[in-house]
């Protein structure tokens, strides 16, 4: 009876300790939303100092049309070459089911719609923020470090965070999300957790 009530008790503890993990996680996870949510309503101000833009992919279709989240970054850095014309790198391998890398098809779409032919360069290579950003800075000329990164208003604060990592002097433009409830909590969820992997690999030096 004894062995009962002590094994009840230690089952207790375990599950108001589970319990609170996840009473934590909660915690956690809400206030990443917000401080994510704050901080892509408040981007960092243009500098005007950019001399490149770094347009970071998005899904492509099957079909080889830009997707509606694509689209909008590529409507944002062509308005900012527009205003300012100056080196365009559009970033992104080609993933499941694209028909060629997104930066192929990025190229394309910005010189169909009036960027120049030779300012426009396409990398193909990156599969994540960090290859994006790696890989268009050694394509930069060597005496250009000040770049304008577009990229989706949620995915902005952290792509800034990255680009400085890497010694770019960096401002941006965020382009918006998808609005439906569904496409805004996957982005914005996943955004979290990738936040989560950006501060653990920034503490023990690993990327």
């Amino acid at each position: 009876m004894a062995k009962r009530k002590k094994a009840k008790g230690r089952g207790k503890r375990i599950l108001h300790w589970i319990l609170a993990l996840i009473a934590v996680g909660i915690l956690c996870a809400g206030a990443g939303l917000g401080l994510l949510c704050w901080a892509e309503i408040h981007p960092p101000a243009q500098s005007g100092a950019s001399r490149a833009i770094i347009v970071l992919g998005a899904q492509v279709y099957p079909t080889g049309i830009v997707s509606p989240q694509l689209e909008w970054r590529l409507e944002a850095a062509l308005e900012s070459y527009q205003r300012h014309p100056r080196l365009i790198i559009a970033c992104g391998a080609q993933g499941e089911k694209e028909p060629e890398p997104e930066g192929d098809v990025m190229r394309a779409w910005l010189v169909a719609h009036g960027a120049a032919e030779d300012q426009v360069l396409a990398e193909t290579a990156s599969y994540s923020t960090r290859q994006n950003l790696k890989n268009a800075a050694a394509l930069l000329p060597k005496d250009i470090r000040s770049v304008t990164i577009v990229t989706s208003d949620y995915h902005l604060p952290r792509a800034l965070a990255i680009a400085r990592d890497l010694g770019l002097d960096a401002d941006g433009i965020g382009s918006p999300c998808r609005p439906e409830i569904g496409h805004w909590l996957k982005n914005h969820s996943r955004e979290v957790l990738a936040w989560g992997k950006y501060l653990l690999e920034r503490v023990f030096n690993v990327h």
